[in-house]
């Protein structure tokens, strides 16, 4: 998935299409069976096994507060970062979150807005959708508000009109988009004109060995689609966003090995003697503006 320069990053029809449907397939597992699917197995953005997601999504710098008011199953261990925390939300803001899954930061993000604001996940996989959907009752019970709602839709094509939202975050799932320049462009269009982004992703310090990016579940793990950090900014420079500020995290994907995550432990397997993921993989936390 990792390409050397923007215009790499999309693909044909066919293996973009075939690259969604195995996203799709992988997350729709994770939505049936809970935070690592059925089988448990782990891998990457299915966060570690040996700490419930509870666990992670602390170490990724969400407050008690917040996992108290959200919805148990809208956390499926899926963060790699917190857009959240960085996306510094305002009561009244409509707020957009690409690739949403079990509605998790949406859920965060409502209480952020409170009742004058609104939230929108969009996420392709029905599976997910159904239980982003599902959890809504309970976040309205915990917080006596009905400002989140959740469309079917790809982060390519967005379901959303042009300038209609203050900030667009997301966390861990631009990287498994088979034509990111797009995304990108997505962003920049339903933004409103000083609107924001605040982005949670992981991201590549080098390329990965070939073997390392043709792995299907290192695709669904968010490890084989992920792109240079240089690839990043010069995409959503391209796309006409400004003040673009790029973290790198690294502490992330140190944690990851030090749970021994399944998916981490067979990249390790692949890579050159005396390397690790972290030599590689970084979560990144990017913020940038679409001029006024």
């Amino acid at each position: 998935m990792n390409r050397t320069s923007p215009s790499n990053h999309g693909h044909a029809p066919d293996t973009a299409n075939a690259i969604r449907e195995h996203v799709r397939e992988g997350y729709s597992r994770i939505a049936q069976g809970g935070c690592c699917g059925p089988s448990g197995s782990g891998g990457g953005c299915c966060g570690a096994t040996a700490f419930s997601p509870a666990d992670l999504a602390s170490s990724m710098g969400y407050l008690p507060g917040e996992l108290a008011s959200t919805p148990a199953e809208a956390n499926l261990g899926l963060s790699c970062g917190n857009p959240t925390a960085i996306a510094s939300l305002r009561p009244g803001e409509v707020v957009l979150d690409l690739g949403s899954g079990g509605g998790f930061d949406c859920f965060v993000a409502g209480p952020k807005v409170q009742a004058r604001g609104r939230v929108i996940g969009v996420d392709m996989t029905p599976d997910m959708l159904a239980r982003a959907r599902r959890n809504m009752a309970a976040y309205r019970a915990a917080t006596g508000l009905d400002n989140v709602e959740f469309r079917l839709g790809e982060i390519e094509a967005l379901p959303v009109a042009d300038s209609s939202v203050d900030v667009v975050i997301s966390n861990c799932v631009l990287n498994l988009s088979p034509d990111k320049p797009r995304v990108w462009q997505e962003i920049s269009r339903v933004l409103k004109p000083g609107g924001r982004v605040a982005i949670s992703d992981l991201s590549l310090l080098r390329p990965l060995p070939e073997s390392v990016r043709q792995d299907v579940e290192a695709l669904v793990g968010c490890i084989a689609g992920a792109s240079l950090i240089d690839d990043v900014r010069a995409m959503a420079a391209a796309a006409g966003l400004s003040d673009i500020t790029l973290t790198p995290k690294p502490v992330y994907v140190e944690a990851m090995m030090n749970w021994q995550d399944p998916l981490y432990r067979r990249v390790v397997e692949k890579l050159p003697a005396g390397m690790k993921p972290a030599d590689y993989i970084t979560s990144l936390d990017l913020t940038a503006r679409k001029p006024a």
